[in-house]
């Protein structure tokens, strides 16, 4: 039976050339086409995704996908590595230049991994550990009871105040100071407000205590100057090169001199074996454009959308916690329309707006989760915001009216290419 291979709107550029896919894996080729298409059509509003740059792209195409590198730059397990070890140091000085840290590991295959090998690196089995609880927007390494954190770790989880939804500092202090923790991790993967680094060092030296920052949705808003950064405050920063920084799919620790030779044990060997060469390549690439005004303009740009897309929201009967946003991160209720999340993020995805629940600090009801790196990345502006909030309550008031909604979203998107030709 022949293979059918959709083809990608008409205005929507590849950021890559298909041809020889397209000659020896048609059938896989038109599934890459298809998700080019997805893309093209739809309003990409997940707020743990963005759209890479084609160089990134070209560096995770490139030779280096092939070549096996265990260990570090200079001691490494194969023979042949020295592009290898030369890229991994650029993307290593590049990493510590950007964010002023004393010491950057560039080889976790994600965020997970990355908190993996800091927990690796600081604690032993058994020990507590005070983080964001799951329901407050801890994510699943912060002791989920599936996660190799939650079967290794005692937690013990912080949240957020009932009538502001900021965190409650004065429990976050209460907790620490009975259950002793040994480490500390301040980051959420639905919090909207900057964490306050210092009083999180404060609590943490109070009773003896590292301090983790989790700060992979918020690092490329620290990398545009956008958001306050923690390496000042942090032991141990963990982080992911995707999201708002518009790297590849991947990981990155930063610590101090004094950690840095656990920290790297901790990755390899322990945790992982061979690194990922072209995605330390790529990091390299990202880092490299993270470091330039134009990334600066659009960091800030990523928040201003953030913030117009909340007073938007708010405007069409969205509840929107803790008022308002500081970051690329929007989080919504939408019980006030009378419709539950699941049922929202439904309509939603019919009328071509792709975005997450995610749980609420209080009750089992779930919220819609949005964010604005990728539609910034696509050149939409402000006003773009405006109406992105105006479909999204047609959409989730409406239900039925999908098509002509899903019309529109077509209509903006093709205005704003994620690959313009």
């Amino acid at each position: 039976m022949p293979v059918t291979t959709p083809a990608a709107p008409a205005d929507a550029a590849l950021p890559q050339d298909f041809g020889a896919l397209l000659h020896e894996d048609p059938e896989v080729a038109g599934i890459l086409l298809a998700e080019s298409g997805r893309r093209s059509s739809t309003l990409q509003l997940v707020a743990a995704e963005n759209f890479t740059s084609p160089a990134v792209l070209a560096a995770l195409g490139s030779p280096l996908a092939d070549k096996y590198a265990e260990g570090y730059p200079g001691a490494r397990h194969h023979g042949g590595c020295e592009q290898a070890d030369a890229v991994e140091r650029v993307a290593v000085r590049r990493a510590t230049t950007l964010f002023g840290a004393d010491h950057a590991n560039v080889q976790p295959h994600s965020g997970s991994s990355a908190v993996l090998a800091a927990y690796a690196a600081l604690l032993r089995p058994g020990d507590t550990v005070l983080a964001m609880g799951l329901a407050h927007g801890g994510h699943l390494t912060h002791g989920a009871p599936g996660n190799f954190s939650g079967r290794w770790f005692e937690f013990a989880g912080y949240g957020v105040d009932p009538d502001s939804g900021l965190i409650d500092h004065t429990q976050v202090r209460a907790l620490a100071r009975a259950r002793r923790p040994k480490a500390i991790v301040c980051g959420s993967i639905s919090y909207p407000r900057h964490p306050d680094y210092e009083t999180f060092r404060e609590i943490a030296d109070e009773v003896g205590a590292y301090l983790i920052a989790d700060a992979a949705h918020p690092m490329g808003l620290i990398a545009g100057g956008a958001a306050p950064s923690p390496v000042p405050y942090a032991d141990v920063v963990c982080a992911t090169t995707h999201k708002v920084l518009r790297g590849p799919r991947g990981g990155m620790i930063l610590c101090g001199a004094e950690l840095a030779e656990r920290i790297d044990r901790a990755v390899f060997p322990f945790t992982q074996g061979g690194a990922q060469m072209h995605t330390v390549a790529a990091k390299a690439v990202a880092f490299g454009e993270a470091a330039t005004p134009a990334y600066a303009v659009y960091a800030h740009r990523v928040v201003a959308h953030a913030r117009a897309l909340a007073a938007g929201l708010e405007a069409e009967g969205f509840d929107v916690t803790t008022g308002g946003t500081d970051t690329h991160l929007v989080v919504v209720d939408p019980a006030p329309l009378g419709v539950d999340g699941r049922t929202a993020r439904d309509r939603l995805m019919a009328a071509g707006m792709v975005l997450d629940t995610c749980a609420l600090p209080h009750g089992d009801a779930r919220g819609l989760r949005l964010g604005t790196a990728a539609v910034t990345t696509q050149g939409m502006d402000e006003a773009d915001m405006a109406r992105i909030a105006a479909l999204f309550g047609a959409a989730v008031r409406e239900g039925d009216d999908a098509g002509r909604l899903r019309a529109e979203v077509g209509e903006l998107t093709g205005r704003n290419p994620p690959y313009p030709g």
